[in-house]
């Protein structure tokens, strides 16, 4: 009887592996509870080397040797799995490569609230000779304030911004976003259907520009709502609509799209990771990186801020900035440099 029930332990604990480690494959990515543990991709696979070890432990106990074994044999699988699919996202890259006349630096930080002040984004926007800055949770005054040191510091930038319900003057900074775009990419103006919100992210908002003049990316920056169990049906239909803006062209998107790679798995099309977009980081090592929480070390953290561009373009290096971890913000700073594709 109890070799039964260690056979149907192991068993259960395999097929919980097997979608913690591949949650794509089963349909699960979207749904609670296993959209929130896939998210912390690092943390899991130090479980299951942590399960591995004690399991290995209790193999030295005769009564228990072919069941701790087992478990031991399925923890290491996942460990090792998770870690392989890690490694290929990319555990980091110091730098970014050197600017050329043709290359496009976008940042994307969450400042949640504009927590480290205005100041404090505009000189990491300089220093990183950034040409997009996508602000999810930051006012438009904020924005502005940003914009105006940066130009001080001989950056200029436009400043554009989408607000639910922007009647309300001390509504929370969460339900604003703002996008900052060099002048040297041309004028942009926010599309209407995304300053309306007709067609938008449903609980906070993302801004879509276009170029005025037809030449120039399609910039979008992303906020999507959090997979909280009681936004769970908006996550899903936030995702949807990124995926949506990610068309067979010339687009950047930029922002907090709280998910990882996992959860965009039935999203892409013909091979790229959502929609027609691929990630950037993921395609040049920091795909693994997580930009949240900063009170956790990068890698056991959540990569849910990405840069994404369609075959426009082609990504040349990225960084996720981890000097900033004090800074104020629970985001950490993702700078992706982008190049056209031919």
């Amino acid at each position: 009887m109890l070799r039964l029930l260690g056979i149907l332990v192991t068993v259960a604990f395999a097929i919980a592996t097997a979608i913690l480690t591949w949650p794509g494959f089963f349909r699960l990515e979207q749904v609670f509870p296993v959209a929130q543990v896939a998210a912390l991709r690092g943390v899991v696979v130090v479980a299951f080397a942590i399960v591995t070890v004690v399991f290995l432990l209790f193999a030295v106990i005769r009564p228990l040797r072919g069941f701790a074994l087992s478990m031991a044999l399925v923890s290491a699988i996942g460990a090792i799995s998770g870690g392989v699919i890690l490694g290929a996202r990319g555990y980091g890259t110091g730098s970014l490569p050197d600017s050329t006349e043709t290359s496009v630096r976008v940042m994307t930080w969450n400042t949640a609230g504009n927590a480290m002040g205005a100041d404090e984004i505009a000189q990491t926007a300089v220093a990183m000779d950034v040409d997009i800055v996508a602000l999810p949770e930051t006012a438009a005054s904020v924005g502005e304030d940003v914009a105006v040191a940066m130009r001080d510091l001989d950056r200029p930038m436009w400043v554009h911004h989408v607000a639910l319900q922007p009647e309300l003057q001390d509504g929370p900074q969460a339900w604003q976003t703002t996008l900052l775009i060099s002048p040297d990419l041309g004028d942009y103006s926010v599309i209407e259907a995304s300053s309306d919100l007709t067609s938008n992210t449903e609980v906070v908002p993302s801004v879509v520009a276009m170029p005025v003049d037809g030449e120039g990316p399609i910039v979008v920056a992303v906020h999507a709502v959090a997979p909280q169990p009681e936004y769970m049906s908006e996550w899903v239909d936030d995702l949807r609509w990124v995926a949506d803006q990610c068309v067979d062209g010339n687009v950047i998107l930029a922002g907090d799209f709280n998910a990882t790679l996992d959860h965009m798995t039935s999203l892409g099309a013909d091979g790229f990771d959502l929609g027609y977009c691929d990630d950037a980081a993921a395609a040049t090592g920091n795909g693994a990186v997580g930009t949240w929480p900063t009170d956790l070390p990068a890698l056991l953290s959540t990569p849910i801020d990405h840069v994404m561009h369609s075959a426009a373009w082609r990504a040349t290096g990225s960084i996720v900035l981890t000097n900033l971890d004090g800074a104020g913000s629970d985001h950490r700073p993702l700078v992706v440099q982008l190049e056209p594709a031919g």
